[in-house]
């Protein structure tokens, strides 16, 4: 024991057992001790106090980075291809009948209204429903959150493009000030909440921060009328925080690299060749009173330097530009940003060099990490907006209820986002075919896989069958002659047994 512990421990033992406890503890963990060559830098806050801190800083540079840095562009527009994707979350109605069934006509009727909705879902009706899940999804992982006011029935000054009176209001991270805070009303960072931590409301402001003239007012939206999508780290966090947190400086290292690196190679090839003019013994002092104009020496392939004065001789100038080395450590810096954002290397640097495996691996890894998001984005965005809507169009009667479905199966239905795209077709269609012949799979399953619809699938493939059959036309993709690729190919039946050959028996 230190001398400072035994005083210590003289008129208070518990204080020195605790710094003796304290101790052990500290030293317990080499990370846990600082020294010259670690820092042992910790985070004490809260996950509120640190968006609070940090939130808008790290936004506003993301949003800086989005309009200006190449690399992040291509990153957030892959994720919006991997996570919505061209179609958007295709979503299938599943309405059952009370024997259990799927109520197909229900859910061709949901479907098509569903549709008809989808051309102009949000109140200023500039967006389709694809256009607008792509924008949320970039504001999402950009900015770390983004909100979404469900308004439905008669909203003054307000006119539906549709029939069915529902609309959303895309609403940025900046309308839900970080800033607003008031104890009293249990209000934290914009949001109320009750004793459980429960958020009851969300003050928004009436215009966007960043606009002229805004109204700095605010006013309360009940957290059942609004979406919240938020990217959060730590339990209790209420607001969300960008995707890029952790590599924003990296991104910008990179980009000022990129920059610098580029200028360089811009001067190096302005440069073109210098005149050495001998030695010093031969040097004169210009006769400043005869002014000289500047030698020019035309340049052209193959041109021969004529008129250099005695002791002349002309030299290049050597340049390491462009840097040879550069793209292997902007490989290396590319491969820490796909780690730290969910991302793949080959997306984010469009280098797709490798063997079928070795791609394939990488695709089904970085396909995990939007599959987290992907579920996310459904679960507070998509689900909730389908089923707003779908209430809203019971109760406007836009869709009739046949008197033998389920009503507690109205809100059943299918989410599905952009899956894994196939590297090699060949070997895919094989992979699905033998799990379907093994009894592993369904051919609905191998559908969704290619991102159609099961059901549209099979009645095109009706609707061709009947049309062949129709007019005596057969083909390889004709399934009644699909034998497979182990099974023998047997004979043409004989005319004798009353089939024609060239013509398919059903």
């Amino acid at each position: 024991m230190k001398l400072l512990d035994k005083i210590i421990g003289g008129f208070s033992p518990g204080w020195a057992a605790s710094r003796a406890r304290k101790r052990l503890e500290l030293y317990g963990y080499e990370a846990a001790n600082p020294s010259r060559t670690h820092k042992a830098n910790r985070e004490h806050r809260s996950g509120n106090q640190a968006v609070f801190a940090a939130g808008r800083s790290l936004r506003e540079q993301a949003r800086w980075l989005d309009e200006n840095h190449d690399i992040v562009i291509g990153l957030l527009d892959k994720m919006e291809e991997r996570i919505i994707g061209a179609r958007g979350i295709q979503i299938e109605p599943q309405p059952l009948s009370i024997t259990g069934e799927v109520h197909e006509g229900l859910a061709t009727d949901i479907r098509k209204a569903w549709a008809e909705w989808s051309l102009k879902p949000e109140v200023t009706g500039r967006l389709s429903r694809p256009e607008m899940e792509r924008m949320v999804a970039r504001s999402w992982l950009r900015d770390g959150e983004v909100f979404g006011q469900l308004v439905a029935g008669k909203v003054a000054g307000l006119n539906y493009p549709g029939s069915i009176p529902f609309a959303i209001e895309l609403l940025e991270a900046d309308f839900v000030p970080l800033e607003l805070a008031d104890p009293g009303q249990r209000i934290r960072q914009g949001c109320r909440t009750n004793r459980w931590g429960q958020v009851l409301g969300y003050h928004v402001l009436y215009d966007h921060p960043g606009e002229m003239g805004m109204r700095h007012k605010t006013k309360e939206i009940p957290a059942e009328r609004m979406l919240h999508l938020a990217l959060v780290r730590r339990l209790h966090q209420l607001r969300g925080v960008s995707l890029l947190h952790g590599i924003i400086t990296r991104l910008a290292d990179l980009k000022d690299v990129e920059e610098s690196e580029r200028v360089a190679a811009r001067i190096s090839a302005a440069l073109a060749f210098y005149i050495r003019k001998g030695t010093a013994d031969m040097y004169s002092a210009p006769d400043d009173s005869q002014p000289s104009e500047p030698r020019q020496f035309p340049i052209a392939p193959g041109m021969t330097f004529d008129d250099l004065r005695q002791g002349e001789e002309v030299g290049s100038i050597q340049s390491n530009r462009p840097n040879v080395a550069l793209n292997i450590w902007r490989e290396g810096q590319l491969r820490s940003v796909a780690a730290g954002s969910r991302s793949g290397y080959s997306s984010i640097a469009r280098d797709y060099d490798g063997t079928y495996s070795s791609q394939r691996q990488e695709l089904v890894e970085q396909f995990e990490g939007y599959a987290v998001l992907q579920d996310s984005f459904v679960a507070q965005w998509s689900r909730p907006v389908y089923r707003e809507w779908l209430a809203t169009a019971l109760a406007a009667g836009q869709i009739n209820l046949p008197p033998e479905v389920d009503r507690n199966s109205l809100s059943n239905a299918l989410y599905l986002a952009p899956v894994m795209p196939w590297i090699d077709p060949a070997k895919e269609s094989k992979g699905w075919r033998d799990q379907i012949r093994g009894g592993a799979a369904a051919q609905s399953e191998w559908i969704r896989a290619r991102g159609r619809n099961p059901d549209e699938v099979r009645r095109q493939r009706v609707a061709d069958q009947d049309f062949n059959d129709r007019h005596n036309i057969v083909t390889d993709t004709d399934p009644a002659h699909d034998r497979g690729p182990n099974e023998a190919t047997t004979s043409p039946p004989d005319e004798a047994d009353g089939e024609q050959p060239g013509r398919r028996q059903r």
